[in-house]
């Protein structure tokens, strides 16, 4: 046991916020520092741990991933088990806070001393408990820069809500194109929408200035300017993309996969379908694990993909199924589509029966996209997702948003529109163009010597030597 602490150069504490799209990230983050000779702890919440069903993830290139979790006040049932998502907050604040000052005295008493806390920007009390045994304060962003610059300059009054609706308002922040309104984050655009959420986005800048690192889980060509401007405030480096090393420029052993599946995928269905398809063939349609649309949007879809005429596959949650068009499946027997209820994302945007990848540009989607170099139809539902299927239309190129009718509905002839178009339209060489330069560029970043791999080592020096 004494060989193995010396071996590591520091100890640190990785305090994800306890969702899967915030968990992978940090965790996959993790198996960087270790394979440069830091020892990460994750604490995930009681609850997420028991799904995790270990306490040790083993790395073949350093030192490994210890769980040790921390409560949130639902250790049976997580957020689900809460009275309202405000009484869930305030129970993760209060209970984690404690929780984790609790795990640090116990680190210490086991001769394993953490030296820093690198925590998710949700939780911004992890710092105060930081400051409080004098430890080095990490936060660390799953979203986009130029999202994250938006609720700063919200948050500091630098713009003021609600936006005006009229096409004349715009929004904008250095470095980053003027947003219309809509384009915005929902929590933005639509003030007073969500209320809970509003504040924990916000909150994340509300002791920012007592970080002392930021750590931002994209690669630096994706938004310099933005990057830049948040360098003169913040000791910022970009860190992304945390997709597993397999995917990138391969130098993790055995890292194909986040290491963690709340849900567990439909694999070999998936594999053997999409094996049975031609190149570039396929339409992927997933939603992410938290969005719900609704019937009539399910109605509009499903014609225009079956009226398309191209192969899909499509993840559709147990909890959503029965929101698909009557008689559905029975049409789509004949092999042009399969519906299943969840997949292992990574492999199938990695294989080459894929064409196009029609998301709701959740984050974790958008990286993983540009690092697979997917071409693109982007169908944004709420937070972030406007402002990243902006990005990735206007900005780099690598597809095309669909449009909403007034009720807010992707319509049928719009969506069949966007396939064609993305699939064997126009645009196709150009999206192409654009999907092959972007995913060179992810693998840079990450590869030895690149302006990621840099940035972490940079961390890892300071993390030896403080």
């Amino acid at each position: 046991m004494e060989d193995t602490k010396k071996a590591h150069k520091a100890h640190v504490l990785v305090l994800p916020y306890p969702a899967q799209g915030h968990i992978n990230p940090m965790l996959q983050f993790s198996k960087r520092l270790s394979s440069k000779g830091i020892k990460p702890t994750l604490s995930p919440t009681i609850y997420i741990s028991k799904s995790m069903q270990t306490t040790t993830i083993p790395t073949h290139y350093g030192p490994p991933i210890q769980i040790r979790p921390i409560s949130d006040g639902y250790d049976d049932g997580g957020y689900n088990q809460a009275e309202s998502t405000a009484v869930y907050l305030d129970s993760l604040r209060t209970n984690g806070s404690v929780s984790l000052a609790h795990l640090i005295k116990k680190l210490h008493e086991e001769g394993d001393s953490v030296k820093a806390i690198i925590y998710d920007g949700f939780l911004p009390w992890a710092l105060d408990v930081a400051k409080q045994f004098g430890l080095v304060g990490v936060v660390f962003f799953t979203q986009a820069c130029t999202v994250n610059s938006i609720y700063y300059h919200v948050q500091r009054g630098l713009i003021q809500l609600p936006l005006s609706g009229h096409d004349s308002t715009k929004v904008s922040v250095p470095g980053a194109p003027e947003l219309h309104p809509w384009e915005a984050p929902s929590f933005v655009h639509s003030y007073g929408s969500y209320p809970f959420w509003f504040d924990v986005v916000l909150g994340q800048f509300s002791n920012i200035d007592q970080a002392d690192w930021v750590l931002c889980n994209i690669f630096y060509d994706m938004e310099k300017e933005v990057v830049d401007w948040m360098a003169k405030m913040w000791k910022i480096r970009t860190i992304g993309p945390t997709v597993p090393s397999y995917y990138l420029e391969n130098r993790l052993e055995d890292n194909k996969d986040y290491g963690l599946q709340l849900v567990k995928p439909n694999t070999t269905i998936c594999k053997n379908w999409l094996d049975s398809k031609p190149r570039d063939s396929v339409i992927y349609i997933a939603f992410g694990s938290a969005a719900k649309l609704s019937e009539q949007q399910f109605e509009e879809l499903g014609r225009g993909l079956i009226n398309s005429h191209h192969n899909f596959l499509w993840v559709v949650r147990d909890s959503e199924q029965a929101k698909l068009p009557k008689g559905f499946l029975d049409e789509i027997l004949s092999g042009q589509g399969l519906v299943v209820e969840w997949a292992s994302q990574l492999e199938v945007l990695a294989h080459e029966a894929i064409g196009c990848f029609v998301t709701h540009c959740g984050f974790n989607s958008v990286l993983e996209a540009l690092s697979l170099g997917v071409p693109v139809v982007g169908i944004p539902q709420w937070t972030d997702q406007g402002t990243n299927a902006k990005f990735l239309e206007d900005v780099w190129g690598v597809g095309i948003r669909a449009k909403v009718d007034d009720d807010g509905i992707v319509r049928e002839k719009q969506f069949e529109k966007c396939i064609r178009e993305v699939m064997e339209g126009e645009r196709r060489e150009e999206i192409t163009k654009n999907v092959v330069k972007w995913k060179k560029l992810a693998k840079e970043a990450v590869d030895e010597g690149g302006s990621s791999d840099k940035n972490i080592d940079e961390f890892v020096a300071f993390l030896g030597g403080c």
